[in-house]
């Protein structure tokens, strides 16, 4: 049961409404001087305190305090007479729960309790209940997508109703959002497996914006139109990442576009960052620049011609912008450019490179305190946002909305959680991705996987001429024959990229626009 403690200084006058309480199931106890609140409040677990403000001898604000020292957790209702201002501004700085101003009727009574005792409860039934008669819709949506715009929007909502069942204590009604998200990944796998040939070779009408076309067809334009852009590019980021951050920049940016573009396969940082770098799919860089393309089987970094890629671009397509370019790996890199803002202010169009999330990913894989700290979807989303609220990031984008510039946000490509395994064998020269595999003597079950015989049919470069790929799906993630079991227990439940999956190909575009 429920227990309330009701202080007044004239409680006499309370008892109809303390006698509605208890007819509605609530234990409510009642004292009538500040005094007496705090000893209770010391000695009984109150579920929540009522507390007048108007009160001769210690004050309600005078006791506040004290309660909250004795039961810092416990909420606090405050009533009074008063609607003075800075009596409000007082009470709400003291981190009351709710305010209510005399007289108060005990439906008025009832609201606040249950929105600061029963909230979660509430919360859950509410939220289940809507997501119950959502099912439906949301299935036949599934049914019914036929291009990649239908796609995006069921992703988009699927996601939203993750994060609105985040605070629910249902656990029946997640498992049954997991089967439905696992069941849109199933089809959306089919969905790319029929289209993705005819995207990357420009035979269809309905292609999407992939990487290698998002600087002309989405970025440059944006910063056409305006003075100052700066391309924020959050390697690893996914869509629900961007809604976990999203607030904290709620003050400094209004939303100009939220959309999304299609990552090339595989969803790999060398992959699809050189694509949209570049303006060019794997292959033709390969064939272009060969020198500044590496293959997986080859030594080196296979990202260290970024800034080279995009200056050829911007020299193809007549843009004469003051151009900065910077890579952040480490958090110093992050100091430095805060303390040398003013080469980001100067340029027309700059671009910033932010690496942390695939730091991250990578350390949950290896770490098993981060691991612990991210067991699930919701866990990272706090993580990322716990992260980009201390981050030089964070203030780097504030120094920006202050400067007026406008910015986009977006990625190379998202991860997906992995926890089904599939076995494959290939020779030692094969690629060590968990969510794609390229090499010379690939086996596998071919059902299992998306496969590509000849790379260059989806413009992929081959490592020698008899190399093939092949690409996960949904939650799978590739493992060898031997030792496997050891991959499987030390691999299963990380978050991968690579392959096939809407977290991993719906990429988030975001354009902000600085308040003016």
């Amino acid at each position: 049961m429920v227990k309330i403690l009701w202080v007044d200084d004239e409680v006499e006058l309370l008892k109809p409404h303390v006698l509605f309480l208890q007819g509605k199931g609530y234990e409510v106890d009642t004292c009538n001087n500040g005094y007496d609140a705090i000893d209770m409040a010391s000695e009984g677990a109150y579920d929540l305190i009522i507390l007048d403000e108007m009160m001769p001898g210690m004050t309600g604000l005078e006791t506040l305090p004290k309660i909250k020292e004795a039961r810092p957790t416990t909420p606090v209702i405050m009533v009074t007479k008063s609607e003075e201002e800075n009596i409000m501004d007082k009470a709400i700085g003291s981190k009351i729960a709710d305010y209510l101003i005399k007289p108060v009727n005990p439906n008025q009574v009832l609201l606040s309790i249950k929105k600061n005792v029963h909230r979660q409860q509430l919360v859950t039934e509410q939220t289940t209940a809507d997501y119950r008669s959502e099912f439906g819709r949301l299935s036949a949506s599934l049914q019914m997508a036929s291009d990649f715009a239908d796609w995006c929007a069921l992703y988009r909502r699927l996601t939203a109703w993750e994060i609105e069942l985040e605070a629910s204590t249902d656990e029946s009604i997640k498992e049954v959002l997991d089967y439905q998200k696992n069941e849109a990944n199933l089809e959306f796998s089919k969905f790319v497996r029929r289209n993705y040939y005819d995207w990357i070779n420009r035979r269809s009408d309905h292609t999407p914006v992939m990487s290698h076309t998002l600087m002309r067809s989405k970025i440059f334009p944006v910063a056409d139109a305006h003075a100052k852009t700066t391309l924020l590019l959050i390697d690893n980021f996914r869509y629900d990442q961007w809604r976990a951050i999203s607030s904290l920049l709620r003050g400094y940016y209004d939303v100009e576009v939220d959309d999304f573009y299609c990552a090339i396969l595989p969803t790999a940082t060398q992959y699809a960052r050189n694509a949209i770098f570049a303006g060019l799919m794997p292959l033709a860089i390969d064939r272009l620049m060969p020198g500044l393309w590496l293959n997986d089987n080859e030594e080196g970094g296979k990202n260290q011609h970024e800034e080279e890629f995009l200056q050829r671009l911007l020299a193809q397509c007549g843009k004469k912008w003051r151009m900065t370019f910077d890579k952040l790996v480490r958090p110093e890199q992050g100091r430095r450019l805060v303390d040398n803002i003013r080469r980001v202010y100067e340029a027309d169009f700059s671009v910033i490179v932010y690496n942390f999330l695939d730091i991250l990913s990578h350390a949950r894989t290896e770490t098993d305190i981060i691991r612990s700290l991210t067991e699930d979807e919701a866990a990272f989303r706090s993580l990322t946002r716990s992260w980009f609220e201390h981050s030089e990031l964070y203030t780097i984008l504030k120094l920006l909305a202050e400067r007026g510039h406008t910015v986009i946000i977006t990625s190379d490509h998202g991860t997906v959680r992995v926890d089904n395994p599939v076995r494959v064998t290939g020779d030692r020269e094969t690629s060590a991705n968990l969510r794609y595999k390229t090499g010379r003597n690939l086996s596998y079950n071919a059902r299992e996987v998306y496969e590509v015989q000849r790379p260059e049919d989806i413009q992929l470069p081959s490592s020698n001429l008899t190399s093939s790929y092949i690409f996960a799906y949904n939650r799978d993630f590739l493992v060898y024959n031997n030792d496997a079991n050891r991959y499987v227990r030390y691999y299963r439940n990380t978050f991968q990229h690579g392959g096939i999956s809407m977290a991993e190909m719906i990429v988030p575009y975001i354009v902000l626009q600085p308040k003016r």
